[in-house]
């Protein structure tokens, strides 16, 4: 009895500590109801369907007892078995399978609570006119319930078909008896009741037609409605035929009449859902296809534009400009002053290298925000300086669970700016920080960040780590009001048991003030939460009154929106590959940095979905109206939606349904030659409406499949009043506009680019091309693209040139402005070559040598100043008998006279 006590507590304890230590954690943020409302409803499901489980099964096993017992005489093979034991068994057995059945229904708690708390989406589905909320609440728990109850009814005819074939078949065939009418009258009700619920499944799977992948277009296609529906409508009517028959058989003779239907209904099955089908398709669809599904294509990309929110996109058409000129520059001096020059994985290396400080400090990736400095508006680029475990040197019990407990400051800087050597400008840099803009950070600390969650202990008697100084440490003692409180030993021992850590129980580290943290990745807090929201996979983090706090966008997602064309996204643990056809941005989440305070606010209250959650969870979400102004200004159009709302632009913007069928005009996103990878949707701050100021805006640019010309650009807006709205802009397809992959190839095709490449990589560094960054500028288009330099030795990436392009021309100089004046020529009125170099047609016509301008010029300069250099190299290896290093720089050289001589004769 002890080893048996001993080995329940040693399953028991720990499950009741992680238990009840989530409840504390719930409660501590303010939310002990979100745990009872996710926690009750599973055990009251499982109580409700494991009663009706128990009581029908027990009802059936006792009739199918009741049944037996009446035949068993004393010199049959089971005459000595007690009743009393029939009556455990049949008791146990219930009892066991309902508590099974109960179990299997628990995770259906959100779905059934979703149907108790429906809210409408004010459309209907084009085929049965039933409301988009019969498709996303009811249907789930209508074929839940049938398959349910199905189960369940298997469960009772497999048991009682057991038990009689069991104990009265050696009987019936010893004494050559028929089967007893009562037993027939039983099973034969089980068998009609199956039945019936086979036809409800029938019925309800015509609605099921409406995700057919069958067409042309994602839904219900012309063979699902003129074959698959009638196989189905047939096949219900034929399995309530089936029941009714059976269910009076025992009345009259019917179950000839019965297996003849049984075998109908098998034949349809074959005959209406396998072969009929086939030939509608073969014969009569394709033959005809686009007359034959032009309906079904329509409802499609009105269901996915509706889906994805598409449906109010604007859509504008421009006859755009040749290039950008100087006036539009001036114009648009906000946009040039907020380009970004600064890749995010070249940043992220710099930060890593000039800004950790300490080998247990880490970058995790690089956020891009705005903020406005004395009126100025500026996009910037953000990392948390976050602490690594995993880098400590000393990595004891007490500095990984009570000294270091936290990262600590951020590094900020400019999109457009560079510092000496080409590195980054940093705003705000080193520890603690050192701040040049005018901002307020006296919470530098960071508990909770993006780095793997870990449990920390703070208000102990040891002061944590703060920062370093010099030789020494700076220290402190937490004041915030996170984590759970661990002052007294019952609440020791839990977490003890929770974390399977004996050390808890041990020290003497702990006062009635210490507290726990745990949870700490934001990720995580915010799932466990709202487990059923779908989380954006890049957080941020806004410096909002003093304080360092993360912003995370989070979607409601559905998969049974009718006819939506489905998508699959997510690369997280929880949310790899979802498949989804419905998505909306409806929340927008925070998570204070320094006390792990975390807010849910209703970004998109038209939502059906987040009505139904905001029901549910009374206490969880606030009204976009609550969120603090200066958060308000932070946040912005999340890049997961865009992406996905752009993979669908790329076929659903041809809205006519002849372009949709025969794909004459499908888009594409540039791919980099380099890494293969899809240029994604960028942030800038840009005029959207010439009227209107620069604002913050995500936009991705399109190029039709199989041309390298710019044919589109879409912008979703992330300011004031006009936040998440959507504008397409489209160019006609008679004009060329150049691309992101014609610019490139313009790159890759000039002779002073190409050459000093090439010199560079000879001379043992990494050239790093960032992404070509699309700048509509009123009605013409700019292309920006950093270039890095990174040597073999250093993961310390500068910036040294920056490339420009605008109708097909390339130059390249160290800063913006000189490109710029490049490009443009002098803003006194210096000529622009007219003829350029197309990627898809070279020029024809050379310039006279008197019309050689200022650009080429310089170009010339600088190609002889690398030719002087390359000569010296050359000849110092000649001196030291370096042949390798020589013929290399006579080669080299080689190639730059020849660019030479080609730029003196255009």
């Amino acid at each position: 009895m002890l080893l048996f006590v001993a080995l329940l507590a040693s399953l028991a304890l720990p499950s009741f500590a992680r238990f009840y230590t989530d409840y504390l954690w719930f409660k501590s943020l303010g939310h002990g109801s979100i745990f009872w409302t996710m926690l009750l409803p599973k055990w009251a499901l499982f109580i409700l369907s494991a009663l009706v489980s128990f009581s029908f099964l027990f009802l059936n096993f006792r009739i199918a007892r009741h049944n037996t017992l009446q035949l068993i005489t004393a010199d049959s093979p089971f005459g000595n078995v007690p009743k009393k034991f029939t009556s455990v068994v049949v008791l146990s057995a219930s009892g066991f399978l309902a508590i099974l059945n109960g179990l299997s229904t628990q995770r259906y708690w959100d779905m059934i609570l979703r149907y108790l708390h429906s809210s409408s989406f004010g459309s209907v589905d084009p085929i049965f006119g039933k409301e988009m909320a019969f498709y996303i609440y009811k249907l789930p728990f209508l074929s839940f319930l049938q398959n349910w109850f199905m189960g369940l009814l298997i469960l009772a005819l497999v048991g009682a078909g057991f038990m009689y074939s069991f104990v009265i078949a050696p009987i019936v065939m010893g004494q050559h008896n028929p089967v007893p009418r009562t037993i027939f009258k039983h099973l034969s009700l089980l068998v009609a009741t199956i039945a019936l619920l086979w036809g409800a499944g029938f019925w309800l799977e015509r609605f099921n037609l409406l995700y057919s992948p069958r067409g042309v277009a994602f839904g219900a296609s012309y063979t699902d409605i003129h074959a698959e529906l009638l196989a189905l409508n047939v096949m219900w009517v034929l399995a309530i035929i089936v029941a009714l028959l059976l269910a009076v058989g025992h009345y009259k003779k019917t179950w000839k009449f019965s297996l003849g239907i049984i075998g109908l209904l098998f034949a349809s099955s074959l005959l209406l859902r396998g072969v009929y089908p086939g030939i509608i398709q073969k014969y009569v669809v394709e033959p005809n296809e686009f007359d034959k599904e032009r309906p079904y294509i329509e409802y499609n990309i009105d269901a996915t534009l509706k889906a994805y929110k598409l449906d109010s996109l604007e859509t504008v058409s421009v006859v755009p400009e040749s290039e950008v000129t100087w006036p539009m520059i001036d114009k648009n001096k906000e946009t040039i002053q907020n380009v970004r020059l600064w890749d995010y994985d070249p940043l992220l290396r710099s930060f890593k290298q000039l800004q950790e400080i300490r080998s247990y400090y880490d970058f995790i990736d690089v956020d891009i925000d705005r903020y406005t400095f004395d009126g100025d508006y500026r996009q910037v680029m953000v990392a948390a300086r976050e602490l690594d475990f995993k880098n400590l040197q000393n990595p004891t019990w007490v500095n990984q669970r009570v000294e270091f407990t936290h990262g600590y400051g951020i590094v900020m800087n400019p999109v457009n700016e560079v510092g000496r050597s080409g590195l980054p400008a940093l705003w705000i840099e080193n520890i603690p920080p050192h701040i040049a803009v005018p901002i307020e950070l006296n919470r530098p600390q960071i508990y909770y960040g993006e780095k793997p969650s870990s449990y920390v202990f703070v208000k102990t008697t040891e002061k944590e780590f703060d920062y370093p100084i010099g030789d020494s440490n700076a220290r402190t003692t937490y004041e915030g009001s996170g984590g759970v409180s661990i002052g007294n030993f019952a609440r020791r021992l839990l977490f003890a048991l929770r974390f399977g850590d004996s050390k808890i129980l041990f020290t003497n580290f702990f006062t009635s003030e210490s507290r726990v943290l745990y949870y700490r990745n934001i990720q995580e807090r915010l799932q466990r939460l709202a487990p059923f929201l779908f989380y954006d996979e890049d957080p941020y983090l806004v410096i909002h009154e003093g304080h360092l706090v993360w912003m995370q966008d989070a979607y409601t997602v559905t998969d049974r929106y009718p006819y939506a064309e489905p998508v699959l996204i997510g690369s997280g643990e929880r949310q790899r590959n979802v498949k989804i056809n419905y998505i909306r941005n409806s929340v927008k989440a925070t998570v204070d940095a320094y006390d792990g305070t975390v807010h849910f606010y209703i970004s998109d209250e038209k939502d059906p979905l987040i009505k139904t959650w905001a029901q549910i969870f009374p206490g969880l979400f606030q009204p976009m109206s609550y969120m603090p102004e200066g958060l308000k200004k932070h946040i912005r159009y999340p890049k997961d939606l865009f992406s996905v709302q752009s993979e669908i632009l790329k076929i659903y913007h041809m809205q006519d349904p002849n372009t949709f069928y025969n794909k004459e005009d499908v888009w594409q996103t540039y791919k980099g030659s380099g890494n293969k990878e899809e240029l994604g949707a960028f942030y800038v701050i840009m005029k959207i409406e010439e009227d209107q100021s620069a604002e913050f805006a995500l936009i991705t640019p399109f190029t039709p499949v199989g041309r390298d010309n710019m044919i589109a650009w879409m912008a979703g807006r992330c300011d004031g009043d006009r936040y998440g709205e959507l504008f397409v802009y489209t160019f006609p397809k008679q004009k060329l506009i150049y691309g992101p992959a014609q610019v490139e190839a313009l790159t890759n095709q000039h002779p002073d680019i190409s050459a000093q490449l090439s010199l560079w990589s000879q001379r043992g560094s990494d050239v790093i091309k960032g992404n070509i960054i699309v700048i509509p500028i009123e009605k013409a288009v700019l292309y920006v693209q950093p270039l890095y330099l990174k040597a073999e030795n250093s993961d310390l990436p500068e910036l040294k040139r920056v490339i420009v392009s605008t109708g097909g021309r390339v130059v390249w100089a160290e800063r913006l402005d000189e490109a710029l004046e490049k490009l443009l020529g002098k803003r006194e009125g210096v000529a622009v070559p007219s003829k350029v170099v197309s990627p898809e047609r070279p020029a024809d016509v050379t310039k006279p040598a008197e019309e050689i301008d200022t650009t080429q010029k310089q170009r010339i300069r600088i190609m002889i100043e690398e030719a002087q250099k390359t000569w010296e190299t050359a000849q110092e290896a000649l001196r030291l008998g370096d042949w390798a290093q020589y013929g290399e720089a006579m080669k080299h050289l080689e190639t730059l006279l020849q660019s030479l001589y080609r730029s003196t004769q255009e």
